[in-house]
C-alpha cells in the first residue's frame, strides 16, 4: 500500500486511548479465505462502505466487504460522533462563483439530506447509538461573529427551510453555554451519537440483510477484466462491481486512479472522566448541544449524557508516538483554556484519526473514470457522520444500474482533482497551519 503518513499513523497506538472502544463489544467478524465470489465488493467497513453494503444487501445484491481492521476501526469509530451539516467545505460564495448558486444550493440540501439518511437508518434498524442534541451550534468570538450570525442565518433559512437561533452575548448563561464565547447560533439539524455504536449497528444490519462482512481482510491487489477480482493475504474475490470507500485511510494505488486525489488531515479528541454536578455548574456548559467555534483549527465539543465532556481539534503535521504526545498536550492546553473550570479534570481518554480533504472542499461519490463498473466515495472534509452514510447510499444505487434515490448534487459527481507535490502533498497543510499558530488560533 501506498500511503502517504508513517506507518505509526495507521497502527493501533492513535486509536489506543478512544473513548468510544470502551463503550462497545466488538462482535466477531471472520476474514476472507479462499476463492470467493459476489455481486459487488465493497472495500473498507467505516460509514460509507457500510452504509453501501447495508443498502445494497437489502435490495437483494450479493454484497462482500472487506475492511483491513474491524468495521468503524478507523475514522468511523474515532470521530466526535457529530451527526451535522456539513461535507461541502467551500464557503458559499466560492461554490457559488465556481459552479453557481443553483448548484450551490443544491450541495447544501444535501448536507441535510444526509442527516436524514441516518436519521432513517438509525430508526429503520431500531439503532442504539446514544443519540441527543437538537441540532448544532456554532460559538462566536467576537461581535463581528454575532453580525455574521445573522447573515448566515437568513441563507440557511432561504436555503433549507429552517430558522436558527441566534443567541447574544446576554442569553448565553441561560442556553448554559458559558465559556469565552460572545454569541452562538443554533441550527436545528442534526444530532449527537456513538459513532463506533452507530458503525457497529449498521454493520449488524448488514450482515441481517445478508451482506458478508469481512475483517482483517485488507485488500493488496485489484485486477480488472470481466469484472474485478481483490486479492487479499488469505482470498481471492470476485466481483461483478466494486466500490471503493477507504477515505482518510486510503492507499495511492488502490486502485491508482486515487493518487493524490485526497489528502489525509488528522484530527484530535479528548474526553474526560466524569464531571460531577458541581463541576458542571462552576464552569456553566451544562448543554448537551453538540457544539463547534469559528476558529481555523476548529474546536468540536459536547457534554455527553453520561456527563463526560468530549473536545477535538483539528490539527497535527506529523505522526509518531512523540507528535501524539505533543499534540495530546496542545489540545489539554487549548481545553483548559476555554473551560477554566475544569482544568483540573483528568481526560483519560485522548486519539487521532485521518479525516480526508478534497482539493476544491467538495465531496465526491461516483463512478471511477478508468474503471467502468467500479465507484468510490470519499473527502467530506471531516463531516462524514452524516455525508460518508448518505454517499454509501449514493453508491450502493449506481452499482445496481439505478439513479440514486437520494440527494445526488451536481457538484458532488464531478471527480476530484490531483493533488501537486504526490505522496509529499501534506505540505500544503503547511503554511496555513504555521498561519493559524502565528495567530494564536
Amino acid at each position: 500500500m501506498k500511503r502517504i503518513f508513517p506507518a505509526h499513523t495507521y497502527g493501533v497506538a492513535p486509536r489506543e486511548s478512544c473513548y468510544w472502544a470502551d463503550t462497545v463489544t466488538n462482535p466477531a467478524f471472520s476474514a476472507a479465505h479462499g476463492p470467493l465470489a459476489c455481486d459487488v465488493a465493497v472495500i473498507g467497513g467505516g460509514f460509507t462502505g457500510l452504509s453501501a453494503a447495508l443498502h445494497l444487501a437489502e435490495a437483494g445484491a450479493d454484497v462482500a466487504l472487506l475492511e483491513a481492521e474491524t468495521p468503524g476501526w478507523g475514522a468511523s469509530g474515532r470521530n466526535g460522533g457529530f451527526c451535522c451539516l456539513g461535507g461541502f467545505g467551500a464557503p458559499d460564495n466560492v461554490i457559488a462563483k465556481l459552479h453557481g448558486d443553483a448548484a450551490r444550493q443544491d450541495a447544501r440540501r444535501s448536507e441535510m439530506a444526509a442527516v436524514a439518511t441516518v436519521e432513517s437508518l438509525i430508526e429503520r434498524h431500531a439503532l442504539e447509538v446514544d443519540r441527543h442534541s437538537r441540532g448544532e451550534s456554532v460559538m462566536g468570538f467576537t461581535a463581528k461573529s454575532l453580525t455574521a450570525f445573522e447573515a448566515e442565518s437568513r441563507r440557511i433559512e432561504a436555503d433549507l427551510g429552517v430558522t436558527p437561533e441566534i443567541i447574544p452575548p446576554e442569553n448565553l448563561a441561560e442556553h448554559s453555554m458559558t465559556g469565552p464565547f460572545h454569541c452562538a447560533m443554533t441550527t436545528p439539524v442534526g444530532f449527537a451519537l456513538n459513532p463506533a455504536k452507530y458503525a457497529l449497528g449498521l454493520a449488524q444490519a448488514g450482515q441481517d440483510a445478508g451482506a458478508r462482512i469481512f475483517a482483517n481482510s485488507a485488500v493488496r491487489r485489484i485486477d480488472q477484466g470481466n469484472g474485478f477480482t481483490l486479492h487479499t493475504d488469505a482470498a481471492q474475490i470476485t466481483a461483478k462491481r466494486l466500490i471503493v470507500a477507504t477515505n482518510g485511510y486510503s492507499s495511492d494505488d488502490l486502485p491508482g486512479w486515487m493518487r493524490a486525489r485526497y489528502l489525509p488531515a488528522q484530527s484530535n479528541v479528548i474526553v474526560t472522566r466524569t464531571l460531577s454536578d458541581e463541576e458542571i455548574a462552576e464552569q456553566g456548559w451544562s448543554t448537551e448541544q453538540m457544539a463547534y467555534d469559528e476558529r481555523f483549527f476548529l474546536h468540536y465539543f459536547r457534554l455527553m449524557p453520561n456527563r463526560r465532556f468530549l473536545f477535538g481539534m483539528r490539527g497535527g503535521l506529523f505522526s509518531s508516538a512523540a507528535a501524539d504526545a505533543g499534540m495530546h498536550r496542545t489540545i489539554r492546553s487549548h481545553f483548559d483554556r476555554m473551560f477554566p473550570a475544569w482544568a483540573h479534570v483528568d481526560t483519560p481518554y485522548s486519539w487521532n484519526g485521518l479525516l480526508s480533504l478534497s482539493r476544491d472542499m467538495t465531496p465526491f461519490a461516483g463512478p471511477i473514470p478508468e474503471m467502468p463498473g467500479a465507484f468510490a466515495a470519499l473527502s467530506y472534509q471531516g463531516n462524514g457522520v452524516a455525508m460518508a452514510s448518505h454517499a454509501g447510499a449514493i453508491l450502493a444505487d449506481l452499482a445496481e444500474d439505478r439513479q440514486p434515490r437520494v440527494a445526488w448534487p451536481e457538484i458532488m459527481r464531478k471527480p476530484p482533482q490531483r493533488f501537486p507535490l504526490g505522496r509529499f502533498r501534506r505540505a500544503w497543510l503547511w503554511p496555513p497551519y504555521a498561519a493559524a499558530t502565528i495567530m494564536g488560533d
